[in-house]
């Protein structure tokens, strides 16, 4: 098959994945007896149409780009970790033991603090499942969707029985002291002009931009970067090569592990300010798509957060302004993910034939 062009690979493949996840969306709304123009109206009304808006938009895109880096790191590795909602879970338990151990006189402090409290704890929830691929050849698949459960089930324990405040009937930590709470759009100077003090996007956001860097950085830019790509592409060259499978696999399923956890500062410390069950909302899940559209690659997965974040805060305006159900929003996201990574080949032939007679027209 002929090879496309890098530009055609990166930017054209992924809109034509969303273009058909588009028209098929649109045949669904009206097999419903919906409007397909009034769902598409609301959703980017409701999603960018306003600051309240992206102030949710953002505050979505914030934990899809910690999930989605978690996940690229790991492939990069050859590793599919499928445990990002158990690491993002733990990462909660990290954020909510460092805020409530102190009374932090400022919030940057306890950022820092909590963000290594997140990495530690998500980290080290994919520390075992990395050790029975690396020592005992267990599936990664298999054992971290085993931590997911596990990781869920260990929250409740907690929140029930060690961390809910005596006399609190729902299991949830206490609230987190006033110098750990972190500042919203609303409250930094500059973005209060435009952001009311009700948005949930916080500084994490920052923090999650800051951190597709570090990755990026780590990738392509150091030794260790280097290392996870060639095992990630070849095990039998890395190894004649001199590369350590274990220390590959552990080390790069630490990191990710670690990106996974360090979620749970935007939506544990920034938004509910408490620990909560089911605190990762699904976002672990959804960093797969991420990663998957983003072709692996940091600013790729920030787009795809991006776009991500838009169908998650688009699509519940839809099911509360519309007579569509919100579950359409679920179908539009499993459309993304159907066509750009199942599919991804079958629309790659559809644009081989094109290129191939512009070239035989050059």
């Amino acid at each position: 098959m002929t090879k496309l062009p890098t530009w055609a690979d990166l930017v054209l493949v992924p809109f034509i994945s969303l273009l058909l996840a588009a028209v098929i969306s649109a045949i669904v709304i009206l097999a419903i007896g919906g409007d397909p123009i009034e769902a598409v109206t609301v959703m980017v009304d409701g999603a960018i149409g306003s600051p309240y808006g992206w102030g949710y938009t953002l505050y979505y895109t914030t934990s899809f780009i910690f999930t989605g880096l978690a996940v690229t790191v790991a492939y990069h590795a050859g590793q599919f970790n499928i445990g990002g909602e158990g690491q993002a879970q733990l990462g909660g338990l990290g954020v909510a033991l460092v805020c409530l151990a102190l009374p932090w006189p400022h919030w940057s402090l306890a950022l820092v603090a909590a963000t290594a409290g997140a990495a530690l704890f998500g980290a080290a929830w994919a520390a075992i499942p990395a050790w029975l691929q690396a020592k005992r050849g267990s599936h990664i698949v298999i054992t971290t969707i085993m931590f997911n459960y596990i990781g869920a089930a260990f929250i409740v324990y907690m929140l029930v029985e060690v961390l809910r405040p005596v006399g609190q009937m729902d299991p949830a930590s206490a609230r987190f002291p006033e110098g750990a709470k972190l500042p919203n759009f609303g409250q930094i100077p500059g973005l209060d002009l435009i952001f009311s003090n009700k948005v949930p996007a916080n500084v994490s956001f920052f923090v999650a931009v800051a951190a597709c860097f570090a990755v990026w950085a780590l990738l392509w830019r150091t030794k260790l970067g280097y290392e996870i790509r060639a095992f990630g592409k070849s095990e039998s060259a890395a190894r004649y090569a001199g590369i350590s499978p274990v220390k590959v696999i552990m080390l790069s399923m630490l990191i990710s592990g670690g990106l996974a956890g360090m979620m749970a500062i935007n939506n544990v410390m920034g938004e509910s300010e408490r620990l909560v069950q089911n605190a990762s909302e699904g976002a672990g899940f959804i960093g797969i798509a991420v990663a998957l559209m983003g072709r692996n690659h940091p600013f790729g997965v920030f787009l795809a957060a991006l776009l991500f974040g838009f169908l998650y805060q688009g699509g519940a305006e839809m099911g509360l302004w519309t007579t569509i159900p919100i579950e359409l929003r679920l179908l539009l996201q499993g459309l993304v993910i159907l066509f750009t990574g199942a599919l991804d080949t079958m629309v790659r032939m559809m644009l081989v034939p094109f290129f191939r007679l512009a070239r035989g027209a050059a």
